[in-house]
């Protein structure tokens, strides 16, 4: 499973890397910095997954998603987003994501995420219960 990263910030890039490196069968293909670097990275790297900050200079994470989907439809995208889901995830899923992602549940539910997509499947995230 190759997976590419796409975040402005490098703290966060870092964060994800390592959280998916606890998979042995999942490669960590690329890293992008801001959307048109995302577009270009999946046009080079072809990556299975895309997991895609959703605020991002040169292109937010809903147009990259947009443009990956309909330029290259093999790439599952996953949206990562410090907003609420229920505010923003039905944006993502219009735009063309499979997946959408807290950054503050990231280390909790991104693994799941990936699971998801590779059975098949959307990924909706459910709060955590306190």
């Amino acid at each position: 499973m190759r997976i590419l990263i796409a975040d402005d910030h490098e703290l966060m890039r870092r964060g994800l890397r390592s959280i998916l490196a606890t998979r042995p069968d999942w490669e960590v293909c690329g890293e992008a910095v801001d959307g048109s670097d995302a577009i270009e990275k999946t046009k080079l790297l072809r990556p299975d997954i895309l997991v895609l900050d959703i605020s991002m200079p040169r292109g937010n994470g809903l147009e990259v998603a947009r443009a990956v989907r309909r330029d290259f439809p093999q790439t599952q995208v996953i949206i990562l987003s410090q907003y609420e889901e229920s505010e923003m995830r039905p944006y993502a899923l219009e735009a063309g994501a499979r997946g959408y992602v807290s950054k503050s549940e990231a280390s909790r539910q991104l693994l799941a995420a990936i699971e998801s997509l590779i059975a098949d499947k959307s990924f909706a995230a459910h709060p955590q219960s306190n």
